[in-house]
């Protein structure tokens, strides 16, 4: 059995007279998570929220008017949030060269943080049948969404969303809900979660597909049949430069206005991000369908060479770091388990600089100016690119038959 989790996007209809309450909770709850946050970074990350719960509950339903539910809830939203650091930190090693100019690696904890978690932007998280439920007014037949506030419950009206009568078969249970205002508008985010009998075949995948991952192209994939799909970066790199741009005028200003828009700026590229990698696995997911074995590198610890950096001026250089590879695996992984798919992890040494016809593996072959590889062996090229998901794709047919760990060794 899988789990898949969907989440559903309200746009709630809130009253004059009822903004007032609800700004009021998410304040709060957001200066109560920040509050357990202090709590948590000076008494060695305590990650569990009963820990946090037994040593912070009475404090803050004092300080901030919590009910008791919220404060709980409270305490698991900030565990949760140090857990996902946690988990980043694991991704990105931190890199240093030692004087023979030989690249070490130290894993990061939470330890490295500098100061407490801050949850600047007001939300709060409700508990179904406790914080939020859904109501129906027996003569109209109108749903409406029930929530609780500091003081007293109100009843909003929301757009109604494509497919939501579906989440209301019995198949679907809904989890904690996320209240939060954006431009003057107020959204409330419910996860529902399913369980599905769709279950990957490791030994008869309908596909195995190469996934490159960069910038030139945001993804280049390799199927089992030869296809490749090249999606272009271009349109992505020319929105970041506005994004950069946009950001350094604001620092170069520094006024107190400057830095809101700064923070908004943050939240729009973001979400942007967001979009863009749901849109990108999405698509995938849906091309190549159930039973598929998509191989990806690990870039665990992978730190970009000079040779992909040295030619980029520092926005470039920037941009080929910052840009959400880890989010896209997250997105893709999901939507796979979901569709009866699968995202295998593999080594990335090599990936770029092996010939998929003769084995040949010299990095001097791939050559980042004309964006080629060109076998000095057996005379085979291609784009350089396309040649990294061949070799992931090589990959995963020796995980379907049977290669638990496969992996390309310069013994090849």
């Amino acid at each position: 059995m899988t789990t898949v989790v969907k989440t559903i996007k309200l746009h709630i209809h809130v009253s004059q007279s009822e903004v007032p309450l609800l700004e009021e909770l998410t304040s709060k709850y957001s200066e109560a998570c920040t509050k357990l946050s202090e709590y948590v970074f000076e008494h060695d990350f305590p990650l569990n929220f009963m820990v946090l719960q037994d040593a912070m509950y009475q404090n803050v339903r004092e300080s901030f008017g919590l009910k008791s539910q919220m404060t709980i809830s409270a305490c698991k939203t900030v565990t949760a949030r140090y857990k996902t650091v946690q988990e980043q930190f694991a991704q990105k090693p931190y890199k240093w060269l030692d004087e023979h100019n030989k690249p070490h690696y130290e894993a990061r904890t939470l330890e490295w943080l500098w100061k407490p978690i801050q949850f600047r932007r007001p939300q709060a998280d409700l508990v179904r049948n406790r914080d939020y439920s859904f109501v129906t007014n027996k003569k109209t037949g109108e749903v409406k969404l029930s929530l609780n506030t500091l003081s007293k419950r109100v009843k909003v009206g929301f757009d109604i969303p494509d497919c939501f009568e579906q989440y209301f078969d019995g198949s679907w249970q809904f989890g904690t809900g996320k209240l939060v205002s954006l431009l003057g508008e107020w959204y409330f985010h419910i996860p529902a979660s399913k369980e599905i009998d769709e279950s990957f075949d490791r030994e008869k995948p309908s596909h195995v597909v190469g996934i490159d991952r960069g910038l030139r192209f945001i993804l280049t994939s390799y199927d089992e049949k030869g296809k490749s799909i090249f999606v272009s970066g271009k349109n992505v790199m020319r929105t970041r430069q506005k994004f950069n741009d946009v950001r350094a005028e604001l620092q170069a200003k520094g006024t107190k206005s400057a830095k809101r828009r700064l923070k908004k700026l943050a939240g729009r590229e973001n979400r942007w991000m967001n979009d863009t990698n749901h849109r990108l696995s999405k698509t995938l997911v849906d091309t190549y369908g159930s039973g598929t074995l998509f191989v990806i590198e690990n870039l665990k610890g992978v730190s970009f060479s000079e040779d992909n950096l040295k030619n980029r001026n520092n926005g470039g250089r920037n941009e080929l770091r910052s840009w959400t590879f880890y989010q896209f695996e997250q997105f893709l992984s999901y939507k796979a388990e979901a569709s009866g798919s699968f995202v295998l992890k593999v080594p990335a040494d090599y990936t770029s600089q092996r010939c998929p016809k003769c084995g040949r593996i010299l990095k001097e072959n791939r050559h980042h100016g004309t964006h080629t590889y060109i076998c000095d062996g057996c005379g085979y090229q291609s784009n350089d690119d396309r040649i990294g998901a061949m070799n992931l794709q090589l990959l995963g047919t020796q995980y379907v038959s049977g290669d638990e760990h496969p992996r390309i060794r310069k013994s090849e």
